[in-house]
């Protein structure tokens, strides 16, 4: 099977089992799937579904997000996990609506210029809402590629100079072809050729993948970073805090006594709470009480 027979294989497996995820298929605005994008980021899309369709709901474009209370988008976000990306969304939305219109620009190097938007997200927006020729790279990508045309297993990190150079040398020609290649590719990554449990039985392309003919070596391999743990870290804190403040009712704060049974190390609960001041994410008062910026 040639490069165009797995490029067909691949298309022809997408438009029968693709996700029917809210932000596919025309169905969402630019905006809608920048959003999309920046809250997939390091959160599974099944968790991501009902997030962002209460966040359409309620700021369905640029401008509605942009003049948001900052305490009503923090509390959107949720449990969506790294809350600053939400004040990055509200940042990214205030220059959208300002400076282009309430229109995403439609240039790799306008897009990457916006608050909170990096290569990835860049490209996925020119391919996935504006149906250019650009290839996208991420985790899913990367291993799917990597095992398929080269047999060696994809270990995560930065994406190196070769598998850039890869992902541009598979791109095809045709900009429609080349949307459907990164969804595909990418789909493929998310459901079947897993990091660690790859359902090669059922893929469609399994014949053609040099990983497998190999003998699959060095399957599910990581850097040799140690798993980080989170119970205990500042990130933990973080989170609990957000939490708490999020339930109160609107303008309401957390007074000191009720902030500092958060959490049992004060040092650090105040070295959290110091950290997420700093990012905006909430409010500290004269009297020790909190509460989410207005």
């Amino acid at each position: 099977m040639n490069d165009s027979d797995i490029a067909l294989r691949l298309s022809a497996w997408w438009e029968a089992h693709a996700r029917d995820l809210p932000w596919r298929f025309g169905r969402a605005t630019p905006w809608g799937v920048l959003v999309s994008e920046v809250m997939s980021q390091q959160t599974q899309m099944s968790r991501v579904v009902p997030y962002w369709q209460e966040w359409m709901n309620r700021w369905p474009d640029a401008r509605a997000l942009a003049a948001a209370p900052k305490a009503e988008v923090i509390t959107a976000w949720g449990r969506l996990g790294y809350p600053r990306r939400a004040l990055r969304l509200q940042e990214c939305a205030r220059v959208v609506s300002e400076e282009y219109s309430d229109e995403l620009p439609h240039t790799y190097d306008a897009l990457i210029a916006l608050p909170g938007i990096g290569d990835y997200t860049a490209s996925a927006v020119l391919s996935f809402a504006f149906g250019q020729r650009v290839a996208v790279i991420d985790t899913n990508i990367r291993r799917v590629l990597s095992r398929v045309f080269t047999g060696v297993e994809s270990r995560g990190g930065s994406a190196s100079p070769a598998e850039r150079a890869l992902a541009n040398r598979m791109l095809p020609e045709s900009a429609k072809r080349s949307v459907t290649w990164n969804q595909s590719v990418m789909e493929l990554g998310a459901v079947i050729c897993t990091a660690k449990s790859p359902l090669c039985d059922i893929c469609p392309i399994a014949s053609s993948c040099a990983f497998l003919k190999a003998g699959r070596p060095g399957l599910g391999e990581r850097r040799t970073r140690p798993r980080q743990r989170f119970q205990g870290t500042d990130r933990q804190v973080r989170g609990l805090v957000l939490a708490a403040l999020r339930e109160l009712p609107a303008h309401e704060t957390l007074d000191k006594g009720d902030v500092a049974s958060i959490w049992k190390d004060q040092v650090q609960l105040d070295a959290c709470i110091a950290s997420l001041d700093d990012d905006g994410l909430v409010e500290m008062l004269p009297d020790g009480s909190l509460r989410l910026p207005h």
